[in-house]
């Protein structure tokens, strides 16, 4: 996706500037709760106007904001408080481009919606990260102990359990929780999916 920064001349015309993102799976919620409470710092700027986070595909997010002037808003962009802010979104996106536009209110109304700033959606019940934690948790162990226990009984139990806990937790971090936690998103988070589709429907 091409990149276009706010330009340096000053106008007086409203600038409407879209930040792309494309998120990691299994952080979609954490990358709704950070466009908001970014969102919520850039609205203590002068010249803010509004802004809203967006779903277009299944991983691809747009934060959108806008300010008075391209003088506002350069100032908002280069700001230390909005690097710190972008720099929280490590492990959760990476931005993929960048636009603004000059005036178009009925574009930016039309994609930011009400003006009002919904709330984060809530986190999953304790009940459903405990299903599928040991979902994630049980198969490795159990296959552990039956293949590789009996071969290792010479070794000291303290060195068996770290071999065990090593291997069970390389799994689980890097390949079973993330695909688990794709499987059962619209599980975990059915307000995020109803957002979802509230966007979709608004771009269609």
């Amino acid at each position: 996706m091409c990149v276009h920064s706010v330009k340096d001349t000053v106008t007086s015309n409203p600038v409407t500037v879209t930040v792309a993102y494309h998120v990691m799976p299994g952080r979609e919620a954490d990358f709704h709760s950070w466009g908001w409470a970014m969102l919520g710092a850039s609205a203590r700027q002068p010249g803010f106007l509004g802004g809203g986070v967006l779903v277009d595909q299944e991983a691809e997010w747009h934060v959108v904001y806008r300010f008075a002037t391209e003088d506002s808003a350069l100032a908002w962009e280069n700001s230390l408080d909005r690097g710190e802010w972008e720099t929280r979104t490590d492990g959760i996106a990476r931005p993929t481009g960048r636009r603004s536009v000059r005036g178009s209110k009925v574009w930016f109304d039309s994609l930011a919606g009400p003006a009002p700033v919904p709330p984060p959606p809530t986190p999953p019940a304790k009940w459903k990260l405990w299903f599928i934690n040991m979902s994630a948790v049980f198969p490795p162990v159990l296959l552990f102990n039956i293949i590789v226990i009996p071969h290792l009984g010479g070794l000291n139990p303290l060195i068996r359990t770290l071999l065990l806990c090593l291997c069970v937790t390389a799994l689980v971090t890097w390949i079973l929780m993330p695909r688990l936690q794709r499987f059962f998103k619209k599980w975990l988070y059915p307000p995020l999916q109803a957002l979802r589709g509230r966007h979709k429907r608004r771009a269609a």
